[in-house]
């Protein structure tokens, strides 16, 4: 496309190209985005996601690729670089950058992508201890120049560049212009490790509400800053993670409709498959109970009901405990807090389905359902209730103690899924259900 600003005469706009973006073909995209003027073209580079950042720049001329490549900040041309598989492909955008920018984005790209080094800028605001307020201010004023990545920190180092402390861009201007940086630098500082796990960055940034987090090795040295609007990107790829796999799934690589049938079969089948074999578990185990329901056959008319009790009350369990140790208020160490309060709260819940399940089953009378075993009516109604009361208890701790289980497992919590947790306590259920039933009717 053209790089000047004068408007191409089939131009579209940018919210248009934005509505029909993930509906484009890949071999369309590149024709699509030349269409766009130039303001339009630099605003739509940068909000599209990396891996479309990454097909567009192994499509353009060489021309093309050399500007937009430099538009971008070496974290970002780390990402990009990273997604492009062609190793001929990646030298050749790689090799449009500067020389400097080139051997900032070959450090960061030495780093895992959900490592904390994988995710910060290399370019930050440094001064030194031993500098005067005004001479840092004046040095800050010439970093500025190189598209500094925030300077709501400045970060002092020494010749080693050890991380020696922190000032605020508002306290470097307030000071005197005599005191020394030293005097005014703030030590007590939180820093991340560059090999620190992406999701436990982001929960720094959620608990202390920082702008920025600087990035040190194990010996202190400083290697970058990572920022908030790097973290937002990071919560919400673990959140969109996390609820696929609760939804009895492996996460996506790539976007809902960007993703192709191949990968959306390949993600969705191995759950279903294993959740299918888990449910033949409850048919062998129904008709182990066959001589009882043929006995019986009313309970048989309850079954979805006390399932669901069960299920639905582990699948909230799960999703409360799993969601609560992605965010860090609860772990390891506090499965017996949690165990405890399930209990107490699922028994209150036990109750209290029970009574509506006892209340059903006498509609179900009245509704004629029980004319053939009507002299021992209560109970029936007795067995459903408390099958309803003991499986929403035994639910509940299924379904709060599985993510504890995972996790000790080194396995992400995230796997007992909803789906995953209603087929354990569906199977488990019809035992418990029929149990219940044997030793209060003696079928």
């Amino acid at each position: 496309m053209s790089l000047g600003k004068n408007q191409n005469p089939c131009t579209i706009s940018f919210d248009d190209l934005w509505e029909i973006w993930p509906t484009l073909a890949e071999d369309e995209r590149l024709e699509w985005f030349e269409q766009l003027d130039h303001n339009d073209a630099e605003d739509f580079f940068s909000s599209i996601p990396s891996e479309d950042q990454a097909f567009l720049l192994q499509k353009m001329s060489d021309r093309n690729t050399r500007y937009w490549v430099r538009e971008l900040a070496p974290d970002d041309a780390a990402d990009v670089l990273q997604l492009i598989d062609d190793t001929e492909q990646r030298e050749r955008v790689k090799n449009h950058l500067q020389e400097r920018v080139r051997k900032e984005v070959d450090a960061l790209m030495a780093y895992k992508e959900d490592e904390a080094g994988g995710l910060m800028s290399p370019r930050f605001a440094r001064i030194r201890p031993d500098m005067s307020v005004d001479e840092a201010i004046l040095y800050v004023r010439r970093q500025m120049r190189d598209e500094l990545e925030t300077v709501y920190y400045i970060y002092v180092l020494d010749k080693e560049q050890h991380l020696l402390g922190v000032v605020s861009f508002e306290d470097l201007f307030k000071g005197n212009g005599n005191r020394l940086i030293s005097d005014i630098m703030e030590t007590d500082m939180t820093t991340v490790g560059e090999d620190q796990d992406q999701e436990s960055v982001a929960l720094l940034f959620a608990r202390e509400d920082y702008f920025a987090l600087p990035v040190v090795d194990a010996h202190n040295v400083m290697k970058g800053i990572i920022t908030i609007d790097d973290i937002v990107d990071v919560v919400t790829e673990e959140a969109t993670e996390d609820i696929q796999k609760m939804g009895g799934m492996a996460a996506l690589d790539n976007d809902y409709l960007q993703s192709t049938f191949s990968e959306m079969y390949k993600k969705r089948i191995g759950w279903l498959s294993i959740l299918l074999c888990c449910n033949l578990l409850t048919t062998r185990v129904m008709d182990h109970y066959s001589d009882a329901m043929s006995s019986a056959v009313i309970l048989c008319v309850f079954i979805p009901l006390i399932m669901a009790s069960g299920g639905n009350t582990g699948s909230q369990a799960a999703t409360l405990v799993t969601r609560a140790m992605a965010l860090g208020e609860i772990r390891l160490r506090d499965v017996f807090k949690v165990f405890k309060r399930e209990l107490i709260v699922s028994s209150s819940l036990g109750a209290t389905l029970a009574l509506i399940g006892f209340v059903i089953t006498n509609i179900c009378n009245f509704a004629g359902m029980f004319s053939d075993v009507q002299e021992r009516f209560l109970y029936f109604a007795g067995t459903i209730a408390t099958s309803v009361g003991v499986l929403v208890i035994y639910g509940s701790l299924v379904g709060s103690m599985l993510p504890f289980l995972l996790k000790f497992c080194h396995i992400d919590p995230a796997s007992a899924s909803a789906p995953f947790v209603t087929t354990i306590v569906d199977v488990s259920g019809i035992i418990i259900y029929f149990t219940i039933a044997r030793l209060i009717l003696g079928i």
